[in-house]
């Protein structure tokens, strides 16, 4: 078995044949078909030129950023959910009852404010008698 060549420079090394193969892969815009090759872990021909080698670190360079951009999309969205979950049943929570409130709440006056609105109060009412 004769090994692939290099789709663009035309290097037959033998030791270069799994870098040649996805550079072929890559030229026929065969992405699914390199990932599945090894691209994430390739390395790169020694007798190709440093176009060739950048050519397939560039690639595999862009899959790992997309890789990391699709992880930090599905952090995000599950985020993004819990959050949405959170305001929900904090909205959907009962609401104290409004006796329950007041037997607990403060008195809306001082009592010494309430004892002289209750003898103005007082007062008033005995006028009108």
């Amino acid at each position: 078995m004769t090994p692939a060549a290099c789709p663009h420079c035309g290097c037959n090394a033998d030791a270069g044949a799994p870098a040649h193969a996805l550079l072929a892969l890559l030229a026929m815009d065969a992405i699914d078909a390199a990932l599945d090759a090894g691209l994430l872990e390739a390395a790169g021909c020694d007798a190709c030129p440093p176009a060739c080698n950048a050519r397939l670190h560039a690639a595999a360079q862009a899959r790992r950023s997309a890789l990391a951009a699709r992880e930090r999309h599905r952090a995000r969205t599950l985020r993004l959910a819990r959050r949405k979950a959170e305001r929900e049943a904090a909205r959907s929570a009962p609401l104290p009852r409004l006796a329950e409130a007041s037997a607990h709440a403060a008195p809306a006056l001082p009592t010494a404010a309430a004892d002289a609105l209750a003898r103005a109060l007082a007062k008033a009412r005995d006028r009108r008698a």
